[in-house]
């Protein structure tokens, strides 16, 4: 099971928000959130285990959207989808996978949000 540390994963993107690129039109840039080391049991994770649930995370944490995101009235008549700061879901393996000072991030399009989690912790893509 996947475990996130929150607390970190904010502190990481706010500090990290101010060297990271752009996004460009409807794009979305997120963060993978931190992902526990440790099985609840205590037990260490392989490291290839831990490199595999963030590659298939379905919670992104969003830091930076794009100035054209949720912007077309038509497609997205109740206003925007997400904003910075919040944790979406997302299909597993979505968008452009970038490493930026050794973290993960990923640009999405802004229709890729599927939904708005506050507390991500528990979340994990059904086997």
């Amino acid at each position: 099971m996947t475990q996130i540390n929150i607390e970190e994963t904010r502190a990481v993107a706010k500090e990290k928000a101010k060297q990271l690129p752009e996004p460009k039109g409807y794009r979305i840039l997120c963060m993978v959130p931190n992902v526990e080391d440790q099985f609840f049991g205590g037990i260490y994770k392989p490291e290839s285990t831990v490199r595999v649930e963030e590659q298939t995370t379905l919670v992104l944490f969003v830091v930076k959207i794009g100035p054209e995101a949720y912007k077309d009235e038509k497609r997205f008549p109740s206003g925007p989808w997400c904003k910075e700061g919040d944790f979406v879901v997302v299909r597993a393996y979505s968008g452009t996978r970038l490493m930026i000072h050794g973290r993960e991030f990923r640009l999405i399009n802004d229709d890729t949000v599927e939904a708005v989690v506050e507390n991500p912790i528990g979340i994990t893509r059904a086997g």
